[in-house]
């Protein structure tokens, strides 16, 4: 006849298991949190240093008119460019109408160099748009488009005008708590000092 024995767990057992499940519990919370650091820097540094920085700006796509390549809630990195600079195929940021401070992001199909009053025109189209726009001057011209981040845009339309000092203080915020999470103590340290050895 085969007996079998089941040992009692004692509390030491059972606090070392707690201990392990701690441990493991805030191995992950501290691997997303660097994640998240990683990622809000990175955002705060393609969206708000980046673009400052070379004297461009952020700004959030509206419409899907330059769809598949940029969507609603995208956001766009611009920067300033001459007309010798500016060639078929960029995407620019223009006002329709001089003056007018409504900004569309669409790709050039045309550069016309003329002699005419207005000097070099510029036609443009949305990717998804059957259709070209009326021609523009450089004067209209805002910036080319340098690189986009998905989705980001939605968060910034939220935050409203405030959302490159609301990008850099989510950074800092967890970047402190990413360094908190780093240099604290580990539990196992703190259990050796409380802890008094059994003979």
């Amino acid at each position: 006849m085969t007996s079998t024995i089941a040992r009692e767990t004692g509390p030491a057992q059972r606090d070392d298991a707690s201990r392990a499940g701690g441990s493991i519990f805030s191995g992950v919370l501290s691997g997303i949190t660097t994640a998240l650091v990683i990622v809000v820097c990175i955002l705060s540094l393609a969206l708000a240093v980046v673009p400052r920085f070379i004297g461009g700006s952020a700004l959030t796509v509206l419409t899907g008119s330059m769809e598949p390549t940029y969507s609603p809630g995208d956001m766009i990195a611009v920067k300033a460019a001459t007309v010798s600079e500016i060639q078929a195929g960029d995407v620019v940021t223009f006002q329709p109408n001089s003056g007018d401070p409504t900004l569309i992001t669409h790709r050039i199909i045309t550069k016309q160099m003329g002699d005419s009053k207005d000097g070099t025109l510029f036609v443009t189209q949305g990717d998804a748009n059957g259709a070209p726009d009326a021609p523009i001057v450089a004067g209209q011209i805002k910036g080319v488009v340098m690189y986009h981040v998905p989705y980001i845009g939605h968060v910034a339309m939220a935050v409203g005008e405030h959302r490159q000092v609301a990008l850099i203080a989510a950074a800092t915020a967890l970047v402190g708590y990413g360094a908190f999470m780093i240099f604290r103590p580990s539990s196992g340290a703190r259990n050796g000092h409380n802890s008094k050895e059994q003979p």
